[in-house]
């Protein structure tokens, strides 16, 4: 046994354990594709299914929720049913619902899909990130991460894409159904190729054999308190934060909860979630880094295409395509990040991985409303460049110097800091465009005024332009006050991104704590 890995625990068996890599990113790339692909589709889905786009927003918002609510106890789900039993019944269930997606006859009937869609998803990463550990020694797992990352990371890169193709050119059902053949191979070369180790079948007897104590309690603070938050945060912009009672009640319920949640698991000799993993100096840190790549990740791949559809008028296809060239620059960078991360100090591949992070949004501070749809792919390829960098080191050094029978436990609490990164970045993110565009929108309106001279000019061009004009200007006026909201709303975004920019450089000292080990890794205390 070596930092903490033992290669009875592998889950390749008998096979080369990078066939088991490729197996498992087939039902990951599948879940993180999803939980982007159908944010390009949702007007279609609201008018299909005669219901608002208020209504249609659900359907985004149960699998969010559901997703956060199994992600915390999948660790302990995985020790009490078996991990590989586990895997399979979360990436059937995914599959079954995909196909309920597609069939759903009516609005109600979609987001009960999704809410057992976000079940089963829930169950796939903490599983698949587990497998990884237990199977691929310290050395080798930077490797192993940057296979498994290239679909983490490029999922929702593609998903604006392909969703925004088959909406435009098939129908939105369709964005579930290709799920459902996926999902069947899956399964099938789940179970011919993948492994129950024998020192998972005994330390399941184990925990059996003590007999089994369900921490109900901790279950329903964990579905209360993510839940209610997860629901807080993708429904608070929408609903006017705290002017609603539905949103005020469910920060005040979500909060709660969490903090009850913390005490009780802390007193529990079997926690349903392992908070104690987290007093762990070096996985503390990784989870913290992990929610600012939650941030970076999905937060740019809500953002980018966002600003082009709403600033620069794209579709729904060609914003996704401005994602493109990210993709491409994380399938070059990403097998050189796995093999600089065996080799390496986490600490330096982490500092300029930010670094990148915080270049990108700078270059996108500099945005205007007529940029070019080169300077979106520039952004996205100086982010994607530093993507790997990022996720990759933070997978390898997370599990070094945990118990290896807690491997199942990390990989939820590593997941839920992703995936709760990318929902508080999204939701603050939306906040500011809105609160910042009204605020930008005011500012400029007060010096338009006819005691102005660049105000009376801009007319004069617009008169020119227009070439009619009624007498008192107003086709001239109206114009130029669709051109002031474009420009607010530019600069909202160049704000938001500001603020990026310098949350990601506040993080960047926290990579100096983590401490190095044998191998390039870095071991915890």
């Amino acid at each position: 046994m070596a930092d903490g890995w033992s290669p009875e625990r592998s889950a390749a068996g008998k096979h080369n354990p990078w066939l088991i890599v490729a197996i498992i990113s087939m039902a990951t790339f599948m879940e993180v594709l999803d939980t982007s692909i159908a944010n390009v589709a949702l007007d279609h889905i609201a008018g299909g299914l005669a219901a608002s786009q208020d209504e249609a927003v659900w359907v985004l918002t149960s699998y969010l929720v559901s997703n956060a609510i199994i992600i915390p106890i999948s660790g302990w789900l995985s020790d009490v049913v078996g991990r590989k039993r586990y895997y399979m019944i979360s990436v059937a269930l995914f599959t079954g619902s995909s196909l309920l997606c597609g069939l759903a006859p009516n609005l109600g009937f979609l987001i009960f899909a999704r809410i057992l869609q976000g079940i089963g998803g829930g169950g796939l990463a903490p599983s698949e990130q587990s497998i990884l550990a237990d199977t691929f020694p310290p050395e080798q797992r930077g490797k192993a991460f940057a296979a498994y990352g290239f679909v983490v990371v490029c999922g929702p890169i593609l998903g604006p894409t392909l969703g925004g193709w088959i909406t435009d050119n098939i129908s939105w059902h369709w964005i579930f159904l290709i799920n459902v053949p996926v999902g069947i191979l899956s399964l099938f070369l789940v179970q011919m190729f993948l492994a129950e180790p024998d020192a998972l079948k005994e330390d399941r007897r184990r925990l059996l054999k003590k007999g089994l104590s369900v921490d109900w309690v901790g279950f329903l603070l964990v579905a209360l308190g993510l839940g209610c938050i997860d629901i807080f945060l993708d429904r608070g912009e929408r609903d006017d934060w705290f002017s609603s009672g539905f949103i005020v009640a469910n920060a005040l319920i979500g909060v709660l909860s969490l903090a009850l949640l913390v005490w009780w698991e802390l007193a529990r000799k079997d926690p349903i979630v392992n908070l104690r993993l987290l007093a762990n100096r070096n996985f503390g840190i990784t989870n913290a880094f992990m929610f600012a790549a939650g941030m970076v990740i999905f937060g740019t791949t809500q953002l980018i295409p966002q600003f082009a559809q709403q600033v620069l008028g794209y579709t729904a296809t060609n914003a996704g395509l401005a994602l493109t060239t990210g993709g491409i620059a994380t399938v070059v960078v990403m097998p050189l990040t796995g093999v600089l991360s065996g080799k390496l100090d986490t600490r330096v591949m982490l500092i300029p991985a930010l670094g990148l992070q915080a270049g990108a949004f700078w270059y996108m501070t500099h945005w205007n409303a007529d940029i070019a749809y080169g300077n979106i792919a520039m952004a996205r390829f100086i982010s994607a460049v530093g993507l790997p960098f990022l996720f990759i080191p933070i997978n390898a050094a997370a599990y070094v110097g945990l118990p290896p029978d807690q491997s199942n436990q990390a990989s939820a609490l590593l997941n839920v800091s992703r995936n709760l990164g990318g929902s508080v970045c999204i939701s603050l993110a939306q906040a500011g465009i809105i609160e910042r565009g009204q605020v930008n929108q005011s500012y400029i309106v007060d010096r338009l005024n006819p005691l102005n001279p660049n105000y009376t000019q801009g007319l004069d061009q617009l008169q020119q332009q227009i070439g009619t004009v009624s007498s008192a200007g107003g086709e001239n006026v109206g114009e130029l006050f669709n051109q002031v909201k474009t420009q607010a709303q530019t600069l909202a975004y160049l704000d938001v991104f500001h603020v990026l920019m310098i949350l990601v450089l506040v993080l960047m000292p926290l990579a100096l704590l983590l401490r190095q080990g044998k191998g390039g890794g870095a071991h915890g205390a």
